[in-house]
């Protein structure tokens, strides 16, 4: 069978099944070039039809404070004063940089969900 461009939903169905059969193939074989090949299709279908959505900023920090049983206290070296905290957390403040830096160290929040803008601050600038 040709191998074709996945354009919709029964075509991806059907991508993900001749994968699960492919998946013990050696790699240097057309078995192995195969799956190869239709996994990056797949790949390029996920992307587009089902792409990964970040949490907002504020969502992933109350988030990991949650996790970590983290204060705004734990949050004053990341961020700044208390007040700070509180605007941020709030949406009424973006992140600047330096706090996106220290929360991803400090605590090891992902970067790509503290540089996401949240619906808030699009409306409410800086």
């Amino acid at each position: 069978m040709e191998i074709r461009p996945i354009k919709n939903e029964a075509d991806y169905q059907a991508a993900l099944k001749e994968i699960e059969g492919l998946m013990s193939a050696e790699m240097d074989s057309p078995e192995g070039d195969r799956l190869d090949v239709l996994v990056t299709l797949v790949e390029a279908y996920e992307r587009k039809h089902y792409p990964i959505e970040f949490p907002d900023p504020v969502e992933a920090i109350k988030f990991r404070m949650e996790q970590q049983g983290l204060t705004v206290d734990d949050l004053v070296p990341a961020i700044g004063r208390k007040n700070r905290v509180y605007e941020i957390l709030a949406g009424k403040r973006p992140l600047t940089l330096r706090m996106i830096e220290n929360l991803h160290d400090a605590f090891d929040i992902p970067a790509e969900s503290l540089l996401k803008h949240s619906r808030n601050q699009e409306h409410h600038p800086a």
